[in-house]
């Protein structure tokens, strides 16, 4: 059984506190936005489809407890809290396109004279919590799909090893994940030979999640240093690449963990597929290409530190992006919910109403 990042139960909402994995397992308290704000923007919570659901939860643990004097005031409220949390991470693309669909909803909400400000409250309310059930929805698709893919690539009943960065998987999304959740499909499907996972430094989420996440499950799996991509492409005969994406421009550039962009390249220098995996909601069509992705660049003390212990030099100047961009033409397919395509089908999809 994956693991349950996200515990929301009678309006009581709970997280895995990702920044003490994998030493301990401890469940912190939402109890609203600004708790929602703090956790994503500390990484407690991370992975794109996660953040929104966490971002969007605390606002409805917050919005249950309060009481409105009109359907205007709580519009405004709704509209307020959900831009501060966009705020939190900027690049994961998730979070603000479920604040723009929130807000939407409050605006046509408060205008229907039809409907009460209790029925308001209440129809905002199930919107957000049929976030969490969907979301589990999407990534079991997204594995079958996933899963379908890389075997048409293989003959008869052939296994596979696939490589993958960061972590993607129940503590990236409400539950089972995207990349990590093609490698879990595959895994029951019993054609998964083999996974290969990076350390992803400086941040370490491949080493401390998902390393954790396949130990948790019995998956056979590798952990490797970033540095070692290359050299394992060319003596461990891997089948394929699939990693996720916190956004994906209209072009099919694809932003991710930092060093993905690298792998992209190696693998394909040595002919192996690379794949992204991600729900449409992680698609921003008003981005046209990469260059237009705006990059979060995270504190030195990633860098310079391990825990408490300094291991670089003192006075040492340190630039580290949170996230780097594949191009289009590195990414053989995107991997969602709805069917795998390469990035040139995205903008035509959308126009036909696809997302």
């Amino acid at each position: 059984m994956s693991l349950r990042a996200i515990k929301y139960e009678n309006n009581s909402l709970e997280i895995l506190d990702q920044l003490l994995l994998p030493a301990q397992s401890k469940y912190i308290q939402v109890k609203g936005v600004e708790d929602g704000w703090k956790v994503i923007n500390k990484m407690q919570v991370r992975g794109a489809p996660a953040i929104a659901i966490v971002g969007c939860l605390s606002l409805a643990v917050e919005l249950k407890a309060e009481k409105f004097d009109s359907k205007k005031q709580m519009r405004q409220e709704i509209e307020g809290k959900l831009n501060y949390l966009v705020s939190s991470r900027p690049t994961a693309v998730n979070m603000k396109i479920a604040a723009e669909e929130l807000i939407d909803l409050a605006n046509q909400l408060s205008k229907d004279e039809a409907v009460t400000l209790d029925e308001m409250k209440s129809k905002f309310l199930k919107t957000i919590e049929d976030m969490l059930a969907k979301d589990i929805a999407d990534n079991r698709a997204i594995g079958k799909y996933g899963a379908k893919e890389i075997l048409s690539r293989v003959s008869g009943d052939s296994l596979v090893r696939v490589l993958t960065h960061c972590n993607t998987g129940s503590l990236a999304t409400a539950n089972y994940g995207t990349a990590l959740g093609v490698i879990r499909t595959l895994h029951e499907m019993k054609r998964l030979e083999h996974v290969y996972c990076t350390e992803t430094r400086p941040y370490n989420q491949g080493a401390r999640l998902t390393a954790y996440e396949l130990v948790h499950d019995k998956i056979p799996a590798t952990l490797i240093v970033d540095s070692m991509v290359a050299a394992l492409m060319k003596h461990r005969n891997i089948t394929a690449v699939v990693v996720g994406a916190d956004r994906v421009a209209a072009n099919g550039d694809t932003a991710n963990k930092i060093g993905t962009y690298q792998i992209a390249v190696i693998a394909k220098h040595h002919g192996v597929p690379f794949y992204i995996a991600a729900p449409f909601t992680s698609v921003d069509m008003s981005i046209p290409s990469g260059d237009h992705i705006i990059i979060e660049e995270r504190p030195d003390r990633e860098m310079t530190h391990v825990g408490e212990h300094r291991i670089a030099a003192k006075g040492i100047a340190c630039w580290n992006p949170a996230f780097d961009v594949t191009p289009a033409s590195l990414i053989a397919g995107i991997i969602t919910e709805k069917g795998v395509y390469r990035p040139e089908q995205l903008k035509g999809l959308f126009a036909g109403g696809g997302s």
